[in-house]
């Protein structure tokens, strides 16, 4: 999916009710041909900060999303051994990121329980973090189209 295709999608998926957490694993599964209602029912308990203004959803759903690609799926699965290379890339750069652009990781940091600035703001912080979940998980042999590592990885 192109960026213009993926900027209409989220905001398709906002419009709607959603929260960036659902958005962000709806991404994912519509990325492999997925579809898991009860997955993104969970990632209702990650919005608005965990609902308290805390860890930004986009910031734990990215790594929901990644551990949807490299976690394990029972007790006698391992994770993929990239996965906490995953995470500790993906949440480093958000950390970075957001402590640059909004002086924070936390929900209450980024759209400090405003509306309007929720509508302008996470919009564009779900597109930028879907982007970069898809690039580290290519950095890492992973497609993101697929539930098997990228050919070669």
């Amino acid at each position: 999916m192109s960026a213009i295709d993926t900027s209409f999608r989220i905001a398709e998926l906002l419009v709607s009710g959603l929260r960036c957490s659902h958005v962000l694993m709806l991404l994912a599964l519509e990325a492999r041909g997925e579809s898991d209602p009860a997955l993104v029912k969970s990632m209702s308990g990650l919005a608005l900060g965990l609902g308290q203004g805390f860890n930004c959803g986009c910031l734990t759903a990215g790594c929901a999303v990644l551990g949807l690609y490299a976690g394990r799926a029972d007790v006698d699965d391992e994770d993929d051994p990239r996965l906490a290379a995953l995470i500790d890339d993906f949440s480093g750069w958000f950390h970075a990121m957001a402590k640059e652009r909004f002086g924070g990781i936390d929900c209450a940091d980024i759209m400090r329980f405003d509306e309007a600035l929720q509508a302008q703001r996470c919009p564009a912080l779900i597109a930028a973090v879907w982007d970069r979940l898809e690039t580290t998980l290519a950095d890492h042999g992973f497609d993101p189209a697929g539930a098997e590592p990228a050919e070669g990885a």
